[in-house]
Parts: structure tokens; sequence; C-alpha cells
């Protein structure tokens, strides 16, 4: 089974610094250099193990070699399709379907993407648990962040800490916008009569929504929406809070007359690549449903 390992090349600027300090500049906590310690894993320059405290020198190869991650027992690999739009090392980037929960749950305990996941790391000879950045409701469609190691999940987490994950949908909501570009700054909270659904509410988490709009059509219109956080349900929540709830979302209003299910597709994705250190940007096209929807 392939480990997860990071390699750099030392230059002339990081000549004479202790690897501890190197290592912190990569972003490596310490809660990782001591799982390395003491589970597996090791330090290595130049293809000799070593410690935090080996003297780098320019030209050194520093190689950290992670411990193995044993997968949950929770989660059950099943041979299920996974349409990649973009894989490395270190992440993958995927197109999900609808009618797929991204994790598995009391409802749905197979079916999912983790389970998805689980098997195709397992049929790669790739052994590590599922670590998904960017989640989606189980009837969403469209662009997915998965990290393929807990440190870089631990990367990506510093990243939309700083929202720096950038994130587009785009919708269908019953009713016509009065105003075509807006921004919905709402807190969103669980709704105390429920363990799912969530609203506005004035003890909640901060939620910002922006939103343009692509087209109307009597009683429908296309929305352009791109979040500032990531919070549960939050499109849905603030197109309903605007009295415009997505069409086929019955959790928060909408009508199923028109779509089996809420009318939202993470239609793009945009972050920057943590290890190889450039931005990445992709791209979905709207699901058949929502294609045929806006054409009538």
């Amino acid at each position: 089974m392939t480990v997860f390992t990071l390699k750099y090349v030392v230059d002339e600027v990081d000549s004479g610094k202790l690897l501890r300090e190197f290592l912190k500049e990569k972003q490596i906590s310490k809660t990782a250099l001591t799982e390395i310690k003491f589970f597996g894993g090791g330090l290595f320059a130049n293809n000799e193990r070593v410690t935090v405290r080996y003297p780098l020198k320019a030209g050194d190869v520093i190689m950290v070699q992670f411990p193995r991650e044993i997968p949950s027992d929770d989660v059950v690999p099943e041979a299920i399709p996974l349409n990649i739009v973009y894989e490395d090392d270190y992440l993958l980037v995927i197109d999900k379907p609808a009618n797929m929960a991204s994790i598995p749950s009391r409802e749905h305990r197979r079916g999912t993407l983790a389970n998805a996941l689980l098997h195709y790391y397992q049929s790669s000879g790739y052994e590590a648990t599922i670590h998904i950045v960017t989640r989606l409701d189980r009837d969403t469609t469209g662009l997915m962040l998965v990290a393929k190691h807990r440190h870089a999940h631990h990367l990506f987490s510093l990243q939309q800490k700083k929202y720096a994950i950038n994130r587009r949908y785009e919708a269908i909501a019953h009713g016509m916008l009065e105003i075509g570009k807006g921004r919905i700054e709402a807190p969103i909270g669980r709704k105390d009569t429920s363990i799912i659904e969530r609203e506005v509410r004035s003890d909640g988490q901060q939620a910002i929504t922006n939103y343009e709009v692509l087209g109307s059509y009597r009683d429908l219109s296309h929305v352009s929406l791109k979040l500032e956080t990531g919070r549960t349900h939050q499109i849905r929540v603030h197109m309903a809070h605007l009295g415009h709830p997505l069409a086929g979302d019955t959790l928060y209003g909408g009508k199923k007359n028109q779509i089996a299910r809420q009318a939202l597709h993470s239609c793009e994705l945009s972050f920057y690549h943590p290890v190889r250190e450039m931005q990445l940007t992709f791209h979905s096209n709207l699901p058949e449903d929502m294609a045929n929807l806006v054409k009538k």
C-alpha cells in the first residue's frame, strides 16, 4: 500500500535552518510530527533517517513520510463509479451526481461518496481514510474537493478559515427576484424543532451569500451564487429567507412539480494548491434535469 509522502529540495535561503523550523514553515504541525515519531513514518535527508534537529544544507532532499491511515470500519468500500475531474497525489476533484450523500448517516449507510472513495483508494493500492473538504447535500450536484491525506486536509482547512476556497453555484428558484444582484448576510442556526433543518436566526453563525440573476422565466429564476461562508444548507436557507426557495426543495418551501430534487449545482471550484503552489479552477456544466428546466 502507498503511504502519503512529501518531498522538498532545500535551497540556499533555508540552508542552516533546523529541519524542525523548515517543516513548521511548510505548515506541518507539531501533532503531525508527533504522529510520525511514535506511530510510523519518518523524516529523511538524502534517504538517511534524521530527526527534527537535523541542520539543513542547500541541495538536501528532504522526505517526510506520514504514518499509514487506517480506514474506519464504519465505511464499507463499494464499487460505485466516480466522475473524477482532477487527481494528483494530494487531492481529488469530483463531480457528484444527485441522490448521493457525501458521507454515511443513519438514513444512508451505503451508496455515499465516502463508500465509493474507499473502494477507489483500495483498488488503487492507496491506504487512507476519507477527507472531504467541501461537502454537498445528497441531492446537490457538482464539484467537490477531497483531500487524500489528513495533512492535505489540514492545509485546506487553513484555507477554509480564510475563506480562500471559492465556490460558485447555479440554482433555479421559485418566482422572479426583484433585485438582479445582491448580498445576503443573515446568520444561520439549527431550527429548534429539527435536527436537520436550518433557519435564519439572530443567534446563528455568520453566513454570507452573493447572488446574481442569470435569467427569469415567469415563475422561475436562474441564479448564480457565490459563498463567502460555508454553513449547512446555506444557499437553500438564504434563498427561502428571500422568499424564493429553490425549485424541488420541499424542506424549505420549494415544489417538486418541475424537478424531483433541489435545483442546486456546484458549477465552479477554485483554490490554491498548497503543495504544488498554484491556483486551480474547475467548472462543471448544469446536469440534465436543471439544464432542461432552464431550456423550458
